[in-house]
């Protein structure tokens, strides 16, 4: 795709800012507060003649919303960063007609540092090009004509700044641009962008999906409208109000209600959904929301004198699409309950990338989708997404050759673990997909990073100590089991602990096995380091590992990664962290520690302890019994100052009931 990128005059001569640096480096932006939450329109009509076949290709930075004669086609793109910027190839023949068409276009600037986008650099504009039979018909240039949205106004930020709460004024001129007979005559010309560093790709995975779901209950209390769609899902609030030029409709969103029966506005997770729409006065309104929120429960207070349709009352969803093929190899009742709650979640919480919650931070983090990939892809037999992460996340080693833990987005936050478990991931893929060259094709960049912590962090008996990252071990900490290591959130980990560790062995053992499929000499000693693992770690009297060279104290999560990762010594330390485990159950496990728990007992054939863990009633039937149709981060409404009532890390349980042979798909502990 070419980059013909146009913007309006005030984006038009701005030199990018570089948001990007190491996490610990304090820097600041000279960023201009009124170019923030920015919504701009482009349109243009064109002629062309008869056709077979339609594509377009389009981006813009940081998002879209694309009409064609007057009826929507799709958004996008994915986050991405400059050096890697995403576009989408859309079919449109359906959309265009011989003679003359439309094209409209509504993009969107957020300018501000967050986890959703690479925005607050500067960087606004649309690109596209218009194909007919392959003939290029139309391109982006400044003969199209530009506008900003005037109906978008005075929001405030929520969430981690995630996104600005929309109040919509639905008089502002600029509604209906998407409209073949608006009038645009009064609007500029687009500017071409003076600066322009980006190298485009074709986003290689597929465009949304969207679906109209009704509201399971709608009750009308004197001037108040509530609506229950039945469970959490992504998208947009969608009806139509007619009433007096200015009169203002109230909007409360959440995912819960409060005990008098009114929506829950501000979310456990840090996020307060209250926006508005204010009326035009015309017949009627269309509410058009642009920033998607994450909810159940919707409030609507009507003024006086005004109206809202009712049957117009829906919830706009979108989701990635999402073709179940595995098979749920249990007919118990419990498991069944969980397996549902975890495909679900992932059915409808993957939008263009797999986010850590879709409300508080809207984050694309490496730790979280290294396992909510992974369970996707065995779910659906489809691999794209999957790869898309890996190259999501390799592409970051321009920050650091150790990796940034939130991707394709403009925070920058490292955590020591994340990169790591990434190895994991890999050698399931290519043991689920066979697909060799993929992975060969990186290796190199895979063996980077095992190079940068060796290189970086090493000492002389090969582990690592003094990081300068944050390392996590396990999140909350009410699930780390008294851990005996400082890991204030963000503060760097100078200690010599166990579980950055045995990540570490472990991403090289599954490295190795990587290597010998493909052909390859291992890629490091695992035996010495292992042996040295042990020497640093374990207690010969208790069978157990502490939790750092220097401490005595005794973790259950301190032995997980451990006997997962295949550094017990004997068959009798194995057997000791399973009485461990089984003593303390959850209490050193939740987001990470889990699946490498689980799936050690599966290994050691005590399926018993497993499906105990799984049918835990602190755990996923926990989640089912609060009324949770999607995954909870920590299981529990309660289970921590700011819990995501839909959080996709979880969702591994489903893991644990498919049709595939996971102990022969994960035990790569042993060659």
């Amino acid at each position: 795709m070419q980059n013909n990128w146009i913007t309006d005059a005030r984006f038009c001569n701005l030199e990018p800012l570089n948001v990007f640096h190491r996490q610990l480096e304090t820097v600041t932006f000279d960023h201009p507060g009124e170019l923030t939450d920015q919504h701009i329109l482009f349109r243009k009509k064109f002629t062309i003649g008869k056709f077979i076949k339609c594509s377009l290709n389009i981006t813009a930075d940081d998002y879209y919303k694309l009409y064609i004669n007057g009826r929507f086609v799709s958004q996008g793109p994915a986050p991405g960063y400059p050096m890697r910027y995403f576009y989408n190839t859309l079919d449109v023949t359906d959309f265009l007609h011989e003679g003359e068409n439309l094209i409209a276009v509504h993009t969107y600037y957020q300018g501000v540092i967050n986890r959703v986008w690479v925005s607050g650099d500067l960087r606004h504009g649309l690109n596209l090009e218009l194909f007919a039979d392959d003939k290029s018909v139309l391109i982006s240039d400044e003969t199209f004509r530009c506008q900003q949205h005037t109906a978008y106004t005075g929001g405030v930020l929520t969430g981690y700044s995630t996104q600005f709460l929309e109040h919509y004024k639905a008089g502002a001129p600029e509604v209906g641009f998407e409209q073949v007979d608006f009038d645009d005559s009064a609007w500029q010309f687009a500017c071409k962008r003076k600066f322009v560093d980006y190298t485009l790709l074709q986003q290689p995975t597929k465009q949304l999906v969207f679906d109209i779901v009704k509201p399971e209950t709608l009750t009308v209390e004197g001037n108040r409208i509530r609506a229950d769609f039945g469970a959490i899902n992504i998208g947009y609030l969608c009806f139509t109000a007619h009433g007096k030029a200015g009169s203002v409709v109230e909007i409360f969103c959440g995912q819960e209600l409060k005990d008098d029966g009114s929506v829950r506005c501000y979310l456990r997770a840090s996020c307060e959904y209250i926006s508005s729409m204010t009326l035009s006065g015309k017949k009627s309104d269309v509410l058009n929301e642009y920033d998607y929120k994450a909810f159940r429960y919707a409030e609507i207070v009507v003024p006086e004198g005004a109206e809202v349709d009712l049957e117009s009352v829906a919830f706009l969803r979108r989701h990635y699409p999402f073709d179940l093929k595995a098979i749920c190899n249990t007919t118990d009742e419990k498991l069944l309950q969980i397996w549902q709650l975890c495909c679900d979640s992932l059915h409808y919480g993957i939008q263009e990338v797999s986010m850590d919650c879709m409300e508080r931070e809207k984050g694309y983090y490496l730790g979280d989708g290294s396992y909510s990939m992974l369970t996707c892809a065995i779910l659906t037999r489809e691999y794209t997404l999957l790869e898309k992460f890996f190259d999501d996340f390799l592409s970051t080693s321009f920050i650091n050759r150790g990796l940034i833990t939130c991707g394709c987005c403009s925070v920058m936050q490292e955590i020591a673990e994340s990169p790591m478990s990434m190895f994991v991931t890999l050698w399931c893929y290519l043991k689920l997909s066979g697909n060799k060259e993929f992975v060969r094709a990186r290796y190199a960049q895979f063996a980077d990073i095992l190079d940068y912590y060796s290189e970086s962090y090493a000492e002389a008996d090969g582990l690592l100590n003094n990081l300068d990252k944050w390392c996590v071990v396990e999140w909350p900490k009410q699930f780390r089991d008294n851990y005996d290591v400082d890991l204030t959130e963000g503060q760097v980990c100078r200690v010599k602990h166990n579980v950055i560790n045995a990540y570490y062995i472990g991403a090289i053992k599954a490295f190795n096995r990587i290597a010998a499929e493909l052909g390859l000499p291992p890629y490091a000693d695992e035996k010495t380091l292992s042996e040295n693992f042990i020497k640093a770690f374990y207690d010969p009297e208790k069978k157990l590992f502490r939790d750092t060279v220097d401490s005595r104290h005794i973790s259950s999560v301190g032995n997980i990664f451990a006997a997962y990762f295949g550094l017990c010594p004997d068959e009798e330390s194995e057997d000791t962290v399973v009485d461990l485990i089984s003593q303390k159950r959850f209490s050193g496990s939740n987001l990470s520690g889990t699946v490498p728990m689980i799936t050690f007992l599966q290994i050691k054939g005590r399926h018993d302890l497993a499906y105990s863990l799984l049918t835990d009633e602190s755990a996923w039937l926990n989640t089912i019994r609060e009324g949770g149709k999607r995954t909870f981060e920590g299981w529990s409404k309660d289970g921590k100052w700011n819990t995501s009532l839909f959080h996709l890390f979880v969702s591994y349980g489903a893991l644990f009931m498919t049709d595939w042979n996971m102990t022969e798909l994960l035990d790569f502990r042993r060659k």
